[in-house]
């Protein structure tokens, strides 16, 4: 197995993130300093930022409302309040995906490094529904300018169609299939809109559901195993059987994903209701 891959079996980042600590020098292997794509054997001491790290385990993932003020990271002298202040469960476990600080609801919770992986690479284009407020009213066609996609000189990128419903004179629901850096919040900015409130309820097919800032509940059963199925990975079947990735197939007639509750398109006139999100 390579390392990169086995630290993120362990449940610490993702293989992306772990070849930068490689490369920062933060990784040893046998005491000794790691190199990038090397293999292990599987009988080495893997030790990240001192910590001797643990065989991977049966794979944990949890659903946790992220409230707004806390930073997606485990440690930054800079945040008021970081996830490993705020996100307490007896397995160590690390974020499939970020939200800003400003920004609350799902984020999923993991030791499993290839979902985390997985979750992690926009290119896979994984569905993120979101509930959005702005401080203004937010005209049809503004929201027509987002759901057909749009330039962001910031990024300089275009970001891919989406799909928008009008909850609100100043609310809708927006679903993404990637996820560029303060996304939604630079779309809006750049139609002149400042966002009030951003709140992500669904990721995937796990939704918020009930759940209120700083609750969590553990994903078992049928939704784990459907969670899996969409990200196309496997499950593992026990311990110290980290998840593999799975290439990906164009296979001629693939279902596109769907959503455990498809959002409707935008629609002109929907508007003028109450506002859903707060």
């Amino acid at each position: 197995m390579r390392l990169n891959q086995y630290i993120a079996a362990c449940g610490v980042c993702s293989r992306r993130e772990a070849d930068r600590l490689v490369q920062a020098g933060q990784v040893l292997v046998d005491g000794q300093p790691a190199e990038l794509g090397m293999n292990l054997r599987g009988d080495e001491t893997v030790t990240v930022r001192g910590k001797v790290l643990e065989s991977p385990r049966t794979p944990v993932v949890v659903a946790w409302y992220k409230p707004v003020g806390v930073t997606c990271t485990a440690r930054d002298p800079h945040a008021e309040r970081t996830i490993a202040d705020a996100f307490r469960y007896p397995v160590r476990l690390t974020y499939a995906g970020r939200l800003d600080r400003d920004s609350e609801g799902l984020l999923l919770m993991t030791n499993d490094g290839a979902l985390i992986d997985a979750m992690m690479r926009g290119a896979n284009g994984h569905e993120k529904e979101y509930i959005v407020r702005v401080r203004s009213r937010i005209s049809d066609g503004e929201l027509h300018r987002l759901e057909k996609g749009m330039y962001l000189r910031e990024l300089k990128q275009q970001t891919k169609p989406c799909t928008v419903e009008r909850l609100g004179d100043r609310t809708f629901r927006i679903v993404l299939t990637q996820g560029l850096n303060r996304q939604i919040r630079r779309m809006c900015s750049a139609l002149g809109h400042e966002v009030r409130t951003l709140k992500r309820i669904r990721v995937v097919n796990i939704e918020l559901g009930a759940l209120r800032p700083g609750q969590q509940r553990k994903i078992e059963g049928e939704e784990l195993e459907e969670l899996y199925k969409k990200v196309m990975l496997p499950r593992t079947s026990g311990k110290n059987s980290p998840a593999k990735h799975v290439r990906r197939e164009k296979r001629e007639g693939t279902p596109k994903t769907n959503a455990s509750r498809p959002s409707a398109p935008f629609r002109k006139g929907s508007g003028g209701g109450p506002e859903s999100a707060r």
